[in-house]
């Protein structure tokens, strides 16, 4: 469904929940025109939800809202997040990749690009101690999910002796006020060489040179999470959490009801974090068993 420009999809089956397709890298500037094609559309929808843009922190709406969040760097200059930005520890990686001999570059979408991202998704099934959900896609599905919103997108890439070992997809909304790390990933075989400071720091190079204010990282931290390596890889980098209101409409008397219970919540985030963090070491270590099993 197409509502303002965007691709909006719905999930669940008992809870119809609307976000648009790209959401917190996608943002809706006219929400009662959303709305009014929402609520005469023929699909069943209980709750439209949307994030407000950056860099309007405070509440714009008067729509029910809780508070969401961002991994964002400001960027001004180069020479400026590089000095004054990002930790001694990520400095000295973003350099170690280019004396190992990696190029980073700006790379145009190609089936050449495509083979390299299928053959990186493809390298291990586990990541940072859970199933990677990219790894076993075929070739078709990697170049389709590829290839969205490239009017407005940039790849970048990070060769060794001409191979593709990392990538990043940089995705601009719609007023270029910010660029999202829609993807950052290298190949596993190639982690000593920092391929991944590396194409951070050419990203914003990028925002830099095309006057992007804002280079955004996902959520900074997802739920309530505990520290952990992939906030610390984050914050090295000079990005830091910002706290944006989250919106949710109810179309429906049912999604009012379910958004005064809190139902509209994942199920994950009514545990309390020192049990999730149990969860979470249980299932890295049957991965790791898993792994150690598949490679005897």
């Amino acid at each position: 469904m197409n509502v303002g420009g965007h691709e909006v999809k719905i999930s669940g089956s008992v809870i119809r929940v609307a976000a648009l397709s790209a959401d917190t890298y996608e943002f809706v500037d006219e929400p009662e025109l959303a709305l009014d094609t929402l609520r005469t559309c023929n699909e069943h929808i209980d709750l439209f939800t949307f994030m407000q843009r950056l860099p309007d922190t405070s509440p714009k709406y008067g729509y029910p809202m809780e508070w969401d969040n961002l991994a964002v760097l400001p960027i001004s200059t180069f020479d400026h997040w590089w000095k004054e930005q990002i930790g001694f520890k990520a400095r000295n990686k973003a350099k170690q990749a280019e004396k190992n001999g990696v190029v980073i570059c700006e790379v145009p979408f190609s089936d050449a690009l495509v083979q390299g991202i299928w053959e990186i998704y493809n390298e291990c099934e586990i990541r940072q101690g859970k199933r990677y959900p990219h790894y076993g896609k075929d070739l078709a599905t990697v170049h389709r999910m590829s290839a969205t919103f490239l009017d407005r997108s940039a790849y970048l890439g990070a060769y060794y002796e001409d191979r593709l070992i990392g990538f990043a997809k940089l995705h601009c909304d719609a007023t270029r006020t910010q660029a999202g790390l829609t993807h950052l990933l290298s190949l596993v075989e190639h982690r000593d060489k920092a391929p991944t400071n590396a194409l951070v720091s050419r990203a914003v190079r990028y925002c830099a040179e095309h006057k992007v204010p804002y280079l955004v990282y996902s959520r900074f931290n997802d739920g309530k999470k505990e520290w952990d390596s992939l906030m610390d890889f984050k914050e090295r980098n000079g990005f830091a959490r910002v706290n944006l209101p989250r919106y949710y409409v109810p179309l429906t008397r049912w999604g009012a009801m379910v958004y005064r219970l809190g139902l509209h919540k994942r199920l994950v985030d009514r545990i309390p974090e020192p049990v999730l963090a149990k969860l979470r070491s249980i299932r890295k270590n049957w991965y790791s068993r898993r792994s150690q099993v598949l490679s005897v």
